[in-house]
């Protein structure tokens, strides 16, 4: 036996040094959200992703995995590449040119008079020429650096595309005055749309035999095959006419994405004669843009991020962009999880995953930042996105709830059911009848922004309250009468902008604070203490509490930190976490492990449960605690395996993997002590 110990000993050395490098968290497939207006491939084969208000996203693997990079203009509609490898990026801000493949980007706008840049196209020469919204034509001899409008004769200053053919002749797609075309480098234009019936032209693209394809909104596609002299309706089997891009493959096969808040992927195998759905699966959105790598591989921006093709377009993967912030999570007692993003002009909506984070399915609320989400006993869920909807089938069906809450941050339920809703602009409101109706508390004074409710096992309420348009945050206010009457409680609170509370089972307070850190009370409520020992963030976003007592802070840039003694000191928990602000925490007690929402990275989850079985020390399931025990676990953590019986790796709880739990499992095998945790 004492050979046995002394083998095992030295091996939690090994062990020790094997496991530190794990990582903690791995990144879940979403859920993926971004407006993708624009797509790209560099002939390095790095892709490009412009967004509808979150910038450009860069991948160097294909598409699996997106960096954002430094352009964050709003609207990036298009891109062209010229041939010294340049970049050029038409936005709703101007003209961008990145020469280092995206590490940085200059705006380029000296001579447009107009900023509103829909479209790009680079001839042989080198030569630029960008479409404005309402400016028409601009070109540029010196690779952007200056620019000359170029518009006689064009009676249409509204361009939506521009393509040149292999003769050097330009055209013009404009929006409400059909296509142009200039045979002199765009110093003259001429109207050629005979046989147009729909004028409103986006995008033009020319295949390898001058053919000449313009997609129109609510007229399909045109072609015309003598270069703009005449055009000819392409739209058998085109089942939805609203129609932004259109691109052709080697083969000669095109491919066109349709759609205004939903649409789909037609494809032709016959220049255009006849056209059929090649739909990608989950995608709810409209379908913006294109593009092909050297492989033939095609990539889709959609309103629910970027789609790739290996197969002609028979079948698609989604594979980005992540939702811009996860801002709230909730797991339902089926185990389902749900997530709710959104920021700015990106909002993605809600969605939710059946499969434990391997994948999310957009469920609803496109358009709309979804702040706070909460579930009832009864497995109802609430969804605060400004106003309130609630759920009763498990986010298949929403029903509006009505006002007056109508800029809602924060959720909370207490034991009876009551519902309370923390606004922007009007305090704390109240439902008794699961939000059928809304009563304001008497938390309301003018403009008072609630942005965290917590309540106890008992009953009280605590509301965390942040600086708005109007007023400063106040700290946090209590109600021990189910919030007909508040009061203050922010004795030894440095910080009044509050941006999330919790409560432990002991009923310690916890506050997560702009910049002040955590806070935490023993007293409910009365005096409060900072508790920021080994906190090297303080920019507190989420605060989540185990029922075991570890709390979990997600903060902003600095990850996520782990508290294990009541937040006395905090250990970071970040490795695997690839973006380090977090907006949101949660665990679902089916399969664990703890969920983290994350900007520009999506979800992210524990690799191993962090909720693990009683009989926690037998690791081997024998019913009996011996040196086996210790051999499987020395086995399960070189392995890397995530399916141990009895959650092996952490068998201390302290959130990680390390030589520290093979040291534990030694000494209760031989000392016969109980197990720390359970």
């Amino acid at each position: 036996m004492k050979k046995l110990y002394y083998f095992l000993l030295a091996t939690v050395l090994v062990a020790a040094n094997e496991v530190n490098a794990e990582d903690f968290w791995e990144k879940t497939n979403g859920p993926f959200g971004l407006d993708v207006f624009s797509v790209a491939v560099h002939p390095n084969g790095t892709i490009f992703a412009g967004t509808d208000g979150d910038g450009v996203f860069r991948s160097s693997d294909n598409g699996e995995n997106w960096t954002k990079t430094s352009l964050t203009a709003p609207s990036v509609y298009v891109f062209a590449i010229n041939s010294s490898g340049h970049i050029f990026a038409a936005t709703a801000g101007g003209a961008f040119r990145s020469t280092d493949n995206g590490d940085s980007w200059t705006a380029v706008i000296t001579g447009l008079t107009n900023t509103h840049v829909f479209a790009v196209a680079i001839n042989s020469s080198g030569e630029i020429f960008v479409g404005t919204y309402g400016g028409g034509v601009f070109r540029s001899t010196n690779n952007g650096d200056n620019w000359t409008p170029v518009n006689s004769g064009l009676t249409n200053l509204d361009v939506r595309g521009l393509a040149i053919n292999s003769s050097g002749e330009i055209f013009a797609g404009t929006f409400g005055g059909g296509v142009f075309r200039s045979t002199d480098n765009g110093a003259n234009w001429t109207s050629v749309s005979t046989g147009m019936t729909n004028l409103l032209a986006h995008r033009i693209t020319i295949n390898s035999s001058g053919d000449i394809f313009a997609p129109t909104w609510g007229g399909g596609i045109f072609r015309s095959t003598n270069n703009g002299a005449s055009w000819t309706e392409i739209n058998s089997g085109l089942l939805n006419l609203y129609v932004r891009p259109v691109i052709i493959n080697s083969s000669g096969h095109l491919f066109a994405g349709t759609g205004t808040y939903s649409g789909e992927i037609f494809r032709s195998l016959d220049n255009g004669e006849s056209w059929s759905s090649v739909k990608p699966d989950f995608a709810d959105g409209a379908v913006y843009s294109f593009a092909i790598n050297s492989s033939g591989e095609m990539f889709a921006g959609t309103g629910q991020g970027v789609f790739r093709s290996g197969d002609n377009g028979a079948s698609w993967t989604q594979i980005g962009l992540p939702a811009p912030v996860v801002l709230s999570l909730a797991v339902h007692p089926s185990g389902q999880i749900f997530a709710g993003t959104g920021e700015g002009y990106s909002s993605p909506g809600l969605f939710r995953s059946t499969d434990n984070g391997n994948n999310w399915i957009f469920i609803d609320f496109k358009n709309y930042a979804t702040q706070a989400l909460a579930i009832n006993s009864s497995g109802h869920i609430f969804a605060a996105n400004a106003y309130i909807y609630r759920s009763t089938n498990n986010g298949v069906d929403w029903t509006f709830l009505p006002p007056p809450p109508f800029y809602v941050y924060s959720l909370a339920i207490n034991p009876a059911g009551h519902i309370f809703a923390g606004d922007q602009y009007a305090g704390v409101f109240r439902s008794t009848d699961n939000g059928d109706s809304w009563t304001q508390t008497s938390l309301s004074d003018t403009f008072v922004f609630v942005r965290a409710l917590a309540i106890k096992s008992s009953g009280e309420i605590f509301a965390g309250t942040f600086t708005n348009f109007f007023v400063e945050g106040d700290g946090v206010f209590r109600s021990t009468d189910n919030g007909a009457t508040w009061t203050p409680v922010n004795t030894g609170l440095t910080n009044f902008d509050i941006y999330a509370l919790a409560v432990n089972s002991a009923g310690d307070l916890f506050t997560g604070t702009d910049g002040g850190g955590v806070f935490r009370s023993t007293d409910n409520g009365e005096n409060w203490t900072p508790v920021n020992t080994g906190l090297t963030n303080a920019e507190i976003l989420t605060l989540l509490i185990k029922s075991s007592g570890e709390i979990f802070a997600g903060t902003e840039g600095g990850g996520v930190f782990h508290s294990t003694d009541n937040g006395d000191t905090w250990a970071p928990l970040n490795a695997g976490l690839t973006h380090t602000s977090v907006y949101s925490l949660a665990i679902n007690d089916a399969s664990g492990q703890i969920f983290a929402g994350t900007e520009d990275g999506g979800v992210f989850r524990s690799i191993q449960p962090l909720v693990c079985p009683a009989a926690r020390g037998d690791l081997n399931g024998d019913a009996n605690f011996t040196a086996a025990d210790v051999v499987s676990l020395v086995i399960c953590v070189f392995q890397e395996s995530g399916n141990c019986p009895f959650c092996l790796a952490d068998v201390n709880c302290d959130g990680r993997f390390s030589g520290a739990d093979i040291v534990t499992e030694l000494a209760a095998v031989f000392s016969s002590i109980p197990f720390p945790c359970s």
